[in-house]
């Protein structure tokens, strides 16, 4: 399917139909949303339809969205040394995560390892800060907690850090047979 532009006036669901929508082309449906921090996840289409939101709100739509159409999505979540934590959802067949940040630039992915100090090192150098820790949650719509799956410490040994994670299969709820 072809979409216009921007992700302005699109829902949830049209994301989910759309058999094309690649990580690049979602993340640049994206360019001209206002930034405004919320204490919580926006629901996917009130998100879509003020076009403002922060970087959970842009990581958690698109892993939803992404996922289902098969690509390894995995959520990651950075804290940073006086600053607010980042989010960002790291796509394994990119090599590379989504970066809210990056919405309105050329480049909407950003290459990083797979490993979550590899991500985290890469977010906190783009915003030339610190990190201290950083988490792989699993979030959905239907039961919107954050689950932590894995977690590394900056200054705990790497030797000691988690594999990166295998995404597991998720159904897409919005697809009907």
């Amino acid at each position: 399917m072809i979409w216009p532009l921007s992700a302005a006036g699109l829902t949830r669901h049209q994301l989910h139909q759309d058999p094309d929508l690649t990580p690049k082309a979602f993340s640049r449906l994206f360019a001209d949303f206002d930034y405004e921090l919320f204490h919580y996840v926006q629901p996917p289409d009130e998100f879509l339809r003020n076009r403002r939101g922060d970087c959970d709100d842009h990581a958690s739509l698109a892993d939803d969205v992404l996922a289902p159409k098969g690509f390894e999505t995995r959520l990651v979540h950075v804290r940073l040394v006086g600053l607010t934590s980042h989010a960002v959802c790291y796509v394994t067949e990119s090599r590379a995560y989504l970066d809210f940040n990056n919405r309105d630039v050329f480049f909407t992915l950003t290459r990083s390892g797979p490993a979550l100090r590899d991500i985290a090192e890469k977010v906190a150098r783009s915003l030339n800060a610190n990190w201290t820790a950083a988490f792989e949650y699993e979030f959905s719509y239907e039961d919107p907690r954050k689950r932590i799956t894995a977690r590394v410490v900056r200054v705990e040994d790497p030797r000691h850090d988690p594999p990166p994670r295998k995404a597991t299969a998720r159904p897409n709820p919005l697809l009907v047979d």
